[in-house]
């Protein structure tokens, strides 16, 4: 059972996050052959003031 982990900065519509599900599943079913029933794809949001990018909080350079 393939099982996709997907960290992203928080914001993202309902609508993205589902076509993000969509479409990691229909990769890993491509690339590896497994049924598209059995693979998981968990998306975690952080907030930007959690997200750290070259020393400074995503939120700071305005993502």
């Amino acid at each position: 059972m393939p099982f996709a982990q997907i960290h992203m900065i928080s914001g993202r519509t309902e609508e993205q996050k589902r076509a993000v599900i969509e479409k990691v599943t229909q990769a890993l079913h491509e690339a590896v052959g497994a049924p598209k029933e059995t693979i998981r794809v968990w998306i975690q949001e952080v907030p930007s003031t959690n997200w750290g990018i070259a020393g400074q909080t995503a939120k700071d350079l305005g993502r």
